[in-house]
């Protein structure tokens, strides 16, 4: 069993709030993460048909036959039990009662906010890191790496990613989709589904993914509310600050697992991964989720954003801590060629007092500093996070 990074930030959240809420995508290990880490603790799913009708017709009647920690998962097929935790939690003013799961971000953080708000502390928990991933193994090659993915079930069952991947995606469009949106043509969906992996990585045009896919802007923002809301797209919002230039407003999309991504554009190998033309967006997209996974495992928020302004100048990625953020640039090549450096030096010349740090993460074997820049390899984005994490607000 692979422990997660995100455990301890867990156990001490359990130790400070009555109730602790843990959300994220289907099989990204929630409900493993939460029996390993407190194996005393009583379970139920209200994935169970039974549970969730004791849940909905008898809700004190449910709580009551449970003592404390109790872990409850798929919260949110039950969304008036809050309330009713709430009341118990009230009652008992202990910490550790509850630990609530579940993948329905918009149903979830609703009735949490409204019923939990101030009781309880809220995680996201996305698949699984590089280092989660192979802690026991030797890394494979890079378009291995990004082939296979990070979802848990993958790794941990040994399974062929291709085919776990493709029926994830069936799975999830029959039981998350049908139901939120309730779309009669799951066909369309699929193909508009597969027109975002095709963008992943690039800057959003609704207009031009609805013609692509023969749907209204109106139903593109509410498919892609729908696949960020259940953590299979995330949206990198451009940055904003005083450097007086006319900056691109609209969002980058990318998907928080780089495998589904590869799996969606229809990618059977590794080899195949070589040549495909969407390389670089993947290993972007690898690089930028890996950062994503690494605030949300310290148990903050997303800070991450991108800079581009109206003539191209560009920086993959800014990590924003108040008044200085630290830039990197994103480049797939073995390589590391004088033009990777052009965004970095011009965003550290419009906000020179601004910028604590640059780096470039790269698709070869290297890791050094180079004219102020770290540079890092796939394998060690890890160790740029954390050196960028202590020297932040230094």
């Amino acid at each position: 069993m692979i422990t997660r990074s995100i455990q301890p930030v867990l156990e001490r959240l359990v130790e400070a709030y009555p109730v602790v809420t843990i959300t994220g995508p289907r099989q990204a290990g929630k409900t493993t993460l939460c029996r390993m880490t407190f194996p005393q603790a009583a379970y139920v799913s209200l994935e169970s048909i039974d549970n969730r009708q004791f849940a909905l017709n008898d809700p004190r009647g449910f709580l009551a036959r449970y003592k404390s920690p109790v872990i409850i998962d798929e919260i949110q097929r039950a969304p008036d039990l809050p309330s009713y935790i709430q009341s118990a939690v009230d009652d008992h003013n202990e910490s550790g009662q509850f630990i609530l799961t579940g993948s329905a971000q918009f149903e979830l953080l609703h009735a949490v906010n409204q019923s939990l708000a101030g009781r309880t502390a809220i995680l996201k928990l996305l698949p699984f890191t590089l280092n989660e991933a192979w802690s026991h193994r030797d890394i494979p090659d890079l378009d291995t790496l990004m082939w296979t993915g990070f979802y848990p079930r993958i790794h941990d069952k040994q399974l062929n990613a291709s085919e776990a991947l493709r029926f994830y995606v069936e799975t999830y469009i029959q039981r998350d989709v049908r139901d939120v949106l309730q779309i009669r043509d799951l066909a369309q969906f699929e193909r508009f589904v597969m027109l975002c992996a095709g963008r992943t990585g690039q800057i959003l045009n609704m207009s031009n993914l609805g013609n692509d896919c023969g749907v209204s802007h109106n139903t593109v923002r509410s498919w892609l509310s729908v696949l960020e809301a259940s953590y299979i797209i995330f949206l990198l919002r451009p940055h904003h600050n005083n450097l007086n230039k006319r900056l691109v407003k609209a969002p980058k999309l990318y998907f928080t697992d780089v495998g589904l991504a590869t799996n969606l554009l229809g990618i059977d190998s590794p080899r195949q991964l070589t040549r495909d033309p969407l390389r670089g967006a993947l290993f972007e997209t690898y690089v930028v989720s890996e950062f994503l996974k690494h605030r949300f495992n310290r148990g903050d928020r997303s800070n991450l954003y991108y800079f581009r302004d109206n003539v191209g100048h560009e920086v993959d990625l800014l990590l924003d801590y108040g008044r200085r953020v630290f830039a990197i640039e994103i480049k797939s090549g073995q390589t590391v060629a004088e033009d990777y450096f052009d965004g970095l030096d011009f965003y550290r010349k419009i906000n020179p007092s601004g910028t604590f740090g640059c780096g470039l993460v790269h698709g070869g074997d290297d890791a050094y500093q180079r004219s102020g820049v770290h540079l890092a390899n796939h394998r060690t984005v890890d160790d740029l996070f954390a050196w960028i994490e202590s020297n932040a607000r230094c």
